[in-house]
């Protein structure tokens, strides 16, 4: 197993560093989708994804069942996860707003997290996963930011401890901050 995690703040370039990194690792590029289009104005950013990447790759989304999809399950060298922070995002918000923090709904995330991580570290491919730094700020402090935030910051740091390397982008700059 091989597990690069890249985070960063929002427009950072971490997305587009991931990618970067994903063909240098290898030919067959297989191109995870967390989120799925809820507007017209995400259904744009999707599409400027798509675009910019080699139409060679593979291309799966997943929208909020990480676990559904298993890396080793393909015939891909790389795999890249975009984005874990979308994927919490998405788990957090398919609750009623009455069970927000719920920690229920907080363990069943977690356990998820952890079940994924051990898919990847089982999976013969290089996992490149891509995800949002909420210690960098930008995360609005009211009920719903305080729990996104707790959520990511636990998912992001037990992807992190896993990781082979740790790669920090901010302003486009890549600083590698782990192996």
């Amino acid at each position: 197993m091989s597990l690069v995690l890249v985070t960063g703040g929002v427009r950072s370039g971490k997305s587009r560093f991931a990618e970067e990194l994903a063909q240098q690792a290898g030919e067959r590029v297989l191109y995870v989708a967390t989120g799925q289009a809820w507007d017209e104005e995400m259904r744009q950013r999707i599409e400027r994804h798509k675009e910019r990447r080699p139409k060679q790759w593979g291309s799966v989304e997943v929208g909020e069942r990480l676990c559904d999809y298993e890396p080793a399950s393909t015939p891909y060298d790389v795999v890249l996860i975009d984005c874990l922070s979308t994927w919490v995002s998405n788990r957090l918000m398919s609750v009623e707003e009455a069970e927000w923090r719920s920690e229920a709904h907080t363990e069943a995330l977690l356990a998820e997290a952890e079940a994924w991580l051990g898919l990847v570290q089982r999976s013969p491919q290089k996992v490149i996963a891509v995800t949002s730094e909420v210690g960098l700020g930008g995360v609005a402090m009211n009920r719903l930011g305080r729990w996104f935030a707790d959520a990511l910051g636990d998912v992001n740091q037990r992807a992190a401890r896993q990781a082979e390397k740790v790669y920090a982008v901010m302003a486009g700059i890549p600083w590698r901050i782990k192996g």
